[in-house]
């Protein structure tokens, strides 16, 4: 064994295990680190590496969404940016808006909420953004949830009634992904998944 590999797991020994971990040591992790991390009831998750299609994507998005919100007076910003949902709970949605970019949840180490997220459904766990995120970001109380999803190219959105998501649409090809929450914002779907 190499020295390398002998401090390696000399580290990894003074780490916390999985379901140990606490906030405060998933934070130091997150900026030691640049790998997508998020952070639940203490274990740490990691995600996968963005394809370029996912960025493209991404990019495009966070174009489209700051252009709408600038001169309104809100922002939209990309991962990596964590999202503190609840005590114990963070995530790193790919988008993230507030209408109102002077709005207090908007902090320096992380958002403690947000009026928009976006995720991009990833090919290795897309139950991870269909399922799991869509009950956390309700729970959450966040009031729109955009799910593009590049597996079956449509983008459904969602809008908070009550505790849970109630669907406001799921667009396609030919179609224009509207918003409830943004008046008169709508992107084209065939743009979204065309973009290069």
């Amino acid at each position: 064994m190499t020295s390398e590999q002998e401090l390696q797991e000399t580290i990894l020994d003074l780490l916390p295990t999985q379901g140990n971990w606490s906030e405060d040591g998933y934070l130091w992790l997150t900026d030691q680190s640049n790998q997508l991390l998020e952070y639940s009831d203490g274990y740490i998750e990691v995600l996968p590496t963005p394809t370029d299609r996912h960025q493209v994507i991404l990019r495009l998005l966070a174009f489209v969404f700051y252009q709408y919100l600038q001169p309104r007076g809100g922002t939209a910003l990309f991962a990596p940016l964590r999202l503190r949902l609840r005590n114990g709970k963070y995530r790193e949605p790919d988008l993230l808006a507030l209408r109102d970019a002077r709005d207090p949840r908007r902090e320096e180490l992380y958002w403690t909420g947000a009026d928009l997220v976006v995720e991009i459904v990833s090919a290795d766990r897309p139950d991870r953004d269909l399922v799991t995120k869509r009950r956390e970001y309700a729970e959450a109380g966040i009031p729109e949830y955009w799910i593009v999803n590049p597996l079956n190219e449509t983008i459904t959105v969602l809008v908070l009634d009550g505790s849970s998501y109630r669907e406001h649409g799921v667009f396609a090809r030919g179609a224009q992904a509207m918003s409830a929450l943004l008046p008169d914002f709508a992107i084209a779907v065939n743009v979204v998944f065309d973009a290069e």
